[in-house]
């Protein structure tokens, strides 16, 4: 059979663009080098839980046309991200907000809690003064400067090392452009009107996306090239955009994330979804309990286990999975090259995190699908 669409990847860009153009009236043949569907929302299930595999996945938008078309594919539950924050055994409240603020200094009140910033903020901003910086001229600097030496040797400075693998010294100040700062009691990490996680775990949305599409498993775009691009008129691919045009100009850089899985015979580990561990000596970023995504209130305990995952951020390495571009200039500058090329490209589309070198949340990708036209890339 000769396809309109051969889909390389079926993460959720993938996925979109098949379930979109397959209502279209399009041909499409969805390929992953994978044994499973779904990309890095792929989730596993062990013993009635559905563990996120490649990392934590939490939907949220304030589009209604996106929140409206994903509920239409599969229902979302009223799971709300609010992360905790242990350093060295204390408890912090995340984002930064005044719960937070009150663990940390003991305030009570917004004016209270804005006073003890600004003191910090000025103490920054003297000490760059003293050294001759009119401007951070790194991390650290930057972070000083948005919420002043407590909060960030508690919860930015080991965090965000163990994050880049590098001294906050040696970051760049960019990274860090802002560090939201609440003064209210609000430990909802997102401003989003709209937020969840599909009913039965991300595999629902990815099958319901796929529903009367081919696809297959264990396939590799590369391992039979030729083949391939010989069998659909258009071709949407996912992946690496360096590898598609053979590192011709040099690798990419990410950095990746390694996952320590472990089922517990308790019902609760952490009494949340999400704890970030950000104190340096601890060797890794967070630890991940799924059932918390989905189980609320007395059904947390009508499962006498749990899993959890402990997240270790690594940089990657040929045979690791690619999570997080490393948008320096030196990488954007190299991947300029590579989509000069693409743009010239007649019948190949690249989109998504791997093929546009760019870190996307999973609504502006839907999004992007969403107001994408099928037939504006369809020559015919």
């Amino acid at each position: 059979m000769r396809y309109d669409y051969l889909i390389v990847g079926s993460g959720l860009y993938g996925a979109t663009f098949a379930h979109l153009a397959h209502k279209a009236g399009k041909r499409c043949l969805v390929i992953d080098k994978r044994p499973q569907l779904g990309g890095n929302l792929y989730c596993e299930e062990i013993e009635g839980i559905h563990v996120h595999k490649y990392g934590a996945h939490i939907f949220h938008t304030s589009n209604k046309e996106v929140w409206d078309f994903v509920n239409g594919i599969v229902p979302f539950n009223r799971y709300t991200n609010s992360p905790v924050a242990n350093f060295r055994g204390e408890l912090y409240n995340l984002p930064f907000n005044m719960n937070t603020f009150h663990q940390m200094w003991g305030v009570v009140t917004p004016e209270q809690a804005l006073a003890k910033i600004e003191e910090q903020r000025a103490e920054a901003k003297a000490a760059m003064a003293a050294a001759g910086a009119a401007e951070p001229r790194n991390l650290e600097e930057q972070a000083l400067l948005l919420v002043g030496r407590d909060i960030y040797e508690k919860l930015v400075k080991g965090y965000t090392e163990k994050q880049w693998g590098r001294a906050c010294t040696d970051l760049p100040a960019f990274i860090i452009k802002r560090l939201p700062v609440r003064l209210v009691y609000d430990n909802n990490y997102f401003n989003d009107k709209y937020q969840g996680i599909p009913e039965g775990g991300y595999n629902r949305l990815i099958e319901g996306l796929l529903e009367g599409i081919e696809t297959r498993t264990d396939t590799d775009f590369f391992a039979d090239r030729a083949y391939w691009e010989s069998v659909a008129d258009q071709i949407v691919f996912t992946g690496k955009i360096d590898e598609f045009y053979g590192y011709r100009y040099g690798k990419l850089e990410y950095r990746t994330v390694r996952f320590e899985q472990e089922l517990l015979p308790c019902p609760n580990y952490q009494g949340n979804a999400v704890v970030n561990y950000t104190d340096r000596i601890v060797p890794y970023t967070r630890i991940i309990e799924h059932k918390h995504f989905e189980s609320f209130g007395q059904a947390v305990y009508d499962n006498p286990n749990t899993v959890i995952s402990r997240e270790y951020s690594t940089e990657w390495q040929e045979g690791m999975e690619p999570f997080y571009p490393v948008n320096d200039a030196k990488n954007n500058a190299l991947y300029q090259q590579y989509k000069a090329l693409a743009d010239a490209e007649a019948r190949v589309h690249f989109g998504g995190r791997l093929a546009e070198y760019k870190y996307y949340d999973m609504a502006p990708i839907v999004e992007k699908v969403l107001k994408m036209n099928i037939n504006d890339i369809d020559p015919e």
